[in-house]
């Protein structure tokens, strides 16, 4: 269990590699399996306090296991792509927080079709959202909404309409950089979102989802809703 207490901070502080905290995640799942093996023999052939230690054994055994491997699970249900926009066609461009991303492994280009290709078959919902308001209030709610999100704002360029910021994942710490475009659409406002990874092939879902919650709050903010757009 300590190993595995230990994932989280050990990669969001740099104490090692994040690889590292998924090589202990994997060790401590093998560690777990041996705890339940050994707690259930333990449990047959001992008596009194013996059997409590026993139980305890084997439920931290198979906390240790479950953990982790539900993780693995989830993690593979999801596509290995990290980088998702509501506009695939014209991806928000990263500018600001480019520099910020000069050392990461995944660069701020952004892939093209095949990315595409995926991000619609699996997340047909990250769609851009129009705002019945113009597009200066609707920036100003923009910046509002993703501050209540608690990025770290990077960047805010009202003559462009862009705005970036870095998202912290809260256990490993991973850095996944946001930028958010509002443009004026026929007498309203359309706001399109992306969301990026500095590092992994798969994101198990984070950026779609981080989309999805922004999207949502901005529009519970607009008193006067307009169904999302579809993507081309």
């Amino acid at each position: 269990m300590l190993m595995l207490a230990a994932t989280g901070p050990g990669a969001r502080f740099g104490w090692w590699h994040f690889r590292t905290s998924f090589a202990l995640m994997r060790y401590g799942a093998y560690v777990g399996i041996a705890a339940v093996v050994v707690s259930l023999v333990g449990l047959l052939l001992s008596r009194g306090r013996g059997r409590l230690v026993a139980v305890a054994g084997l439920a931290l055994g198979a906390v240790a296991f479950l953990l982790p491997w539900n993780w693995r699970r989830d993690a593979r249900q999801y596509p290995g792509i990290h980088d998702i926009s509501t506009d695939v066609q014209n991806p928000p461009p990263f500018v600001a927080v480019a520099p910020l991303r000069q050392d990461a492994p995944n660069p701020v280009a952004y892939a093209g079709d095949s990315v595409a290709r995926v991000q619609r078959q699996a997340y047909p919902d990250v769609q851009p959202l129009m705002l019945a308001m113009p597009v200066d209030s609707a920036f100003s709610l923009a910046v509002r909404t993703a501050r209540q999100m608690g990025w770290e704002m990077v960047d805010q360029d009202r003559g462009q309409g862009r705005i970036e910021a870095t998202a912290t994942t809260p256990w490993m710490g991973f850095k996944d950089d946001v930028v958010i475009r509002v443009s004026s659409a026929s007498g309203i406002s359309r706001v399109d979102v992306r969301s990026k990874s500095r590092v992994g092939g798969g994101d198990a879902g984070a950026n779609a989802n981080r989309i999805r919650e922004y999207l949502r709050r901005l529009r519970q903010a607009d008193p006067r809703p307009i169904q999302t757009e579809p993507a081309p």
